[in-house]
């Protein structure tokens, strides 16, 4: 329960049966991509969404290093 005390809504990172990871956060792509790098662009179909710092502290002990 990486930080969620209720198991009703919390921000999470999984690792997916092909390798992937996926993401659970606040989407934020209206408010952050006029901020991004003028080398950095979000496709129609990618959104941006913030993860708090604890929990990618919490989930990098479940990912591989390699």
């Amino acid at each position: 329960m990486r930080g969620s005390h209720t198991s009703e809504s919390c921000p999470d990172v999984f690792e997916l049966s092909d390798g992937s990871f996926a993401v659970i956060g606040t989407e934020a792509t209206a408010t952050l991509e006029p901020l991004l790098p003028a080398d950095a662009a979000c496709a129609d179909y990618e959104r941006i969404v913030v993860v708090s710092r604890e929990t990618l502290i919490r989930a990098k002990r479940d990912i591989p290093n390699a």
